[in-house]
């Protein structure tokens, strides 16, 4: 089956994340169905320095990897884009849950749908993690007939982007032990060392461990407790997509705080001397990727995920080329807008100068369902009722994105087994709140499933005026910039803290760090810190665990609940559906 066999296929049946891969259901009858990854393989796609051309860079302004994949020199970009700048949609979400609720197929679709439009519209997507492709999540390139290609390279090794972050920071992290093994000249103190180690797979047995063991400090260092943090949460990751350029990259870097002395000051990368090395292992990676969508539109993937333990959004660089190249600009912020939407208004646009032009919100029956008490495994839970009780989820992030003074289109994405009634209940739903809304039918049927959606986009970009502002004053105390948010955005009623959080933020405040935004790590499964809380509760009690700074990326890092900034593997890992056949075709994955 080619892909246009495969587009008729999905046309007529059910959406992602319905039914077990594979199994379509068509008119009652079981039918077979392409895997994401079988119908990218068969996608005709152009060559790279091809859809360069359609924005205007020619084959000396970019560096392909390969035919589908190329990097484009930051500096190029500035050159050819001037002062010019496009519309900005911003693509968040209402919160996640198992029966999903479709963002990247949409904000894709969306991006293949102004394209049958005839518009010029540049995506920017961030980069996926190794990590939970083979995790959990699977892949991060769309879905069905609204894909980013080739998916099988962007959500693996892509062109090192991630490779490069781990070898930069696990570097930091030697220089600092071996500072400790030397004379220690800088005073470090080996039970303040913040820095943790860093790699691009999920691995909860190395979330907490003990260094520097051996007869003596020549063989095995000094012992200290350490640990493992997933690459994306690295300050470092932070840093390289917040640098406007290889001078602010190099800034930034010098800023970061990687431990305290026996006197409790702050040791700086600056202070160790070393951030000519970490920029020689950056150098091609601060550059922008540039791939295509299944219908030939441009998109920049660049910068890292995880909007809850980090701020997880494509990277100011490849943004601000985009905008100055395409007259619309297509960005995603990382799972819900309490998460990806709030890190994105609060901290890129605070960094980058943005201002969103529309927020687009993605919500499917099924996920309001789950909002409302339905069960993704029992049938009978998932009824009308229980769809007219998770609204109030929607509700919240649609409240959530207007607060920032910014217009709101919910994209309906609709799955084959919705009935009538059941969209209509959303669809007027929205029409009571006063929000604009469309169906998205883009996984199976790639930008012609999106059209509605693109019009109504364009719409409410032609005639309703964005009054973007922050939500906090970065001015203001680090507890009240924290619970501005629990309060406006979570729904909480109020935050506590730990006792070792309440020290985290008197020594920060004390060291000049108070004037920074906050960046909160929590769970993406809720609004609360409690990933099992659905809905849209009000009044709960917000916990701060722990607060970490990242002076070099520029905020604040609170971690609420139980969040780990190292994920762990799921009874059954992605990982074991994968493999490689004799003929080099990776299969398995999603």
């Amino acid at each position: 089956m080619d892909i246009e066999g495969a587009k008729g296929a999905l046309s007529s049946g059910c959406s992602h994340n319905a039914l077990p891969t594979g199994i379509l259901f068509n008119e009652g009858k079981v039918t077979m169905r392409m895997d994401d990854i079988e119908i990218a393989q068969s996608a005709k796609v152009r060559n790279i320095k091809e859809i360069a051309a359609t924005i205007g860079l020619s084959e000396d302004d970019i560096e392909p990897y390969g035919k589908y994949i190329a990097k484009v020199p930051y500096d190029r970009l500035q050159k050819i884009c001037g002062d010019r700048k496009g519309k900005l949609v911003v693509v968040s979400a209402i919160t996640p849950t198992p029966a999903g609720e479709g963002k990247t197929v949409t904000t894709i679709g969306l991006i293949q749908g102004l394209g049958r439009l005839g518009k010029k519209v540049v995506g920017a997507l961030r980069e996926p993690s190794i990590g939970p492709t083979f995790g959990v999540k699977g892949g991060a390139t769309g879905g069905g007939m609204s894909q980013v290609y080739p998916m099988w390279d962007i959500d693996l090794h892509f062109t090192g982007d991630i490779h490069a972050v781990t070898a930069a920071h696990n570097l930091l992290s030697s220089i600092i032990d071996n500072e400790l093994v030397r004379d220690n000249a800088l005073g470090i103190d080996p039970t303040r060392i913040v820095l943790k180690k860093a790699m691009d797979i999920n691995a909860r047995e190395l979330r907490n461990i003990v260094t520097g063991l051996g007869r003596d400090r020549i063989l095995g260092g000094v012992p200290h407790e350490g640990g493992f943090l997933i690459t994306s949460a690295s300050e470092i990751s932070a840093i390289l997509a917040l640098s406007n350029d290889r001078a602010d990259l190099r800034r930034r870097l010098e800023r970061m705080v990687v431990a305290y002395t026996f006197e409790n000051k702050p040791v700086t990368v600056k202070d160790l001397g070393c951030v000519g090395s970490l920029m020689v292992l950056l150098k091609d990676a601060i550059n922008p990727n540039l791939v295509q969508t299944f219908e030939g539109q441009p998109v920049f993937v660049h910068g890292f995920p995880f909007a809850n333990i980090a701020h997880g959004t494509n990277s100011t660089i490849a943004t601000r080329s985009a905008l100055g190249l395409g007259d619309y600009v297509i960005t995603e912020a990382g799972f819900a807008s309490d998460l990806g939407g709030e890190k994105y208004m609060d901290i890129v646009c605070r960094e980058s100068g943005f201002k969103p032009d529309c927020v687009v919100v993605v919500a499917s029956i099924r996920a309001l369902m789950t909002h409302g008490g339905g069960l993704v495994d029992d049938a009978s839970t998932m009824t009308d009722d229980a769809l007219k009780a998770g609204l109030c989820n929607l509700d919240k992030h649609v409240e959530n994105m207007r607060s920032y003074g910014l217009p709101v289109v919910v994209a309906i994405n609709r799955f084959s087994f919705d009935t009538e009634a059941q969209l209509s209940i959303v669809k007027e739903h929205c029409d009571e709140l006063g929000v604009r809304s469309a169906f998205s039918e883009a996984f199976a049927k790639g930008g012609e499933g999106a059209v509605d959606l693109a019009r109504t986009v364009l719409d409410v970009l032609e005639n309703d005026k964005p009054d973007f502002h922050y939500l906090y004053d970065v001015d203001e105390p680090i507890k009240t910039k924290i619970e501005t948010v629990a309060k406006n955005i979570y729904g909480a009623g109020e935050v506590v803290y730990t006792k070792e959080a309440e020290k985290a933020i008197s020594q920060m405040e004390a060291n000049g760090y108070g004037q920074l935004p906050v960046c909160i790590a929590k769970t993406q499964a809720s609004l609360t810190d409690d990933s099992k809380v659905k809905g849209a509760p009000r009044g709960w009690t917000l916990t701060v665990r722990e607060v970490n700074l990242s002076a070099g990326a520029g905020f604040i890092v609170p971690v609420c609940g139980t969040l780990t900034l190292m994920p762990g593997l799921p009874k059954v890992p992605a990982a074991m559906r994968m493999d490689l056949t004799d003929d080099g075709r990776i299969i398995g994955l999603k």
